[in-house]
């Protein structure tokens, strides 16, 4: 939207404004206090950098995207800290543009930390098969003119250094405000913050889910759609409970990832032979063989039907689980 489709809607859109401190019933700005009825809190994240006086790229606006593609050329030396979903999808595109590729990685695997190491290093020989120099339990010392000084002493050196490690919510604004903060701003299932009249939603929201019995903070496209409708019925005197199965997808190395759920202290089994090359998925199922979450390579039909036995909690035949050949739906 542009400026003239807010004013449309009588929205009063305040451009380079920020947010710097809140008491109950006042938002205190850059640019001078606003009183409210009510206020809803969607401040997203900022990516975590890493130490240093070198350049280092972000990706997490289409400025940010922009610039990264005129930086990714033909012979370019390309580094990434972070083999995560930021730092698979990066390596992909830069490869496709024909740069030298080193992928930087503190922990033992590709996904550790979004998939666990077993999962996560299914994904390995991906790396090799693109070309990519990936490195892991590597750690970064600093980013440097030139390069990256490692932990161990040792110096790699790049035209491009592009920074996938993670973010962290935006909310140190909120210190002293009273507001609960744990990882995020807590939310209950309705967006509610501690303070009344005020929500939260996305990136820098904490929220509880009914489903899973837990707190979640989930920081893709999925939940920025579909949360503000709960946030908005909430902040208007409704009861709308905000409870998805989380979902999000990542196109990296020729293969389509899609994940549904939460995985957290569920057990996992395998569906397919990763090591066979072929399509596979994994399943994280309950103590009572319920399905909880499921990450799918190249299988979208069984991402669409494992999302709907998440939804339903139905108990599953673990054994059919196993086989890749007996649809998903028929596992129960």
């Amino acid at each position: 939207m542009v400026d003239s489709d807010f004013g449309a809607l009588d929205v009063d859109l305040r451009l380079g404004v920020a947010a710097k401190g809140l008491r109950e019933g006042t938002l205190e700005t850059t640019e001078g206090e606003l009183e409210f009825d009510g206020l809803i809190i969607a401040t997203g994240a900022a990516p975590v950098r890493l130490r240093g006086e070198g350049p280092q790229h972000v990706l997490r606006t289409i400025d940010d995207a922009l610039a990264l593609r005129e930086l990714m050329t033909d012979g370019a030396r390309v580094v990434i800290a972070g083999a995560g979903w930021i730092g698979a999808e990066v390596a992909t595109a830069a490869r496709k543009a024909g740069a030298h590729v080193v992928v930087v990685e503190a922990a033992r695997t590709p996904l550790a930390g979004a998939l666990g190491c077993e999962v996560g290093a299914f994904t390995t020989s991906w790396y090799a098969d693109a070309g990519i120099d990936l490195r892991l339990g590597t750690m970064v010392g600093s980013v440097d003119p030139g390069g990256l000084t490692m932990m161990d002493g040792s110096w790699i050196p790049a035209d491009v250094v592009v920074t996938g490690i993670g973010v962290r919510p935006s909310v140190a604004w909120l210190a002293g405000s009273g507001i609960e903060l744990d990882n995020g701003i807590v939310v209950d299932e309705h967006l509610r913050t501690s303070m009344p009249g005020v929500v939260a939603v996305g990136d820098c929201a904490s929220w509880w889910s009914r489903r899973f019995g837990r707190r979640l903070r989930v920081e893709h496209w999925d939940t920025a759609l579909h949360a503000p409708e709960t946030a908005v019925a909430t902040m208007l005197g409704g009861t709308a409970v905000y409870d998805p199965v989380p979902y999000f997808w990542s196109e990296q190395f020729d293969h389509m990832l899609q994940y549904a759920g939460n995985h957290d202290g569920a057990r996992l089994v395998m569906r397919g032979d990763p090591a066979a090359g072929a399509k596979w998925a994994a399943c994280w199922l309950t103590g009572d063989d319920r399905l909880t979450a499921i990450l799918t390579v190249d299988l979208p039909r069984d991402l669409v039907q494992g999302r709907r036995l998440i939804e339903g909690g139905q108990r599953l035949d673990v054994d059919r689980v196993r086989d890749p050949a007996t649809p998903l739906r028929d596992c129960t």
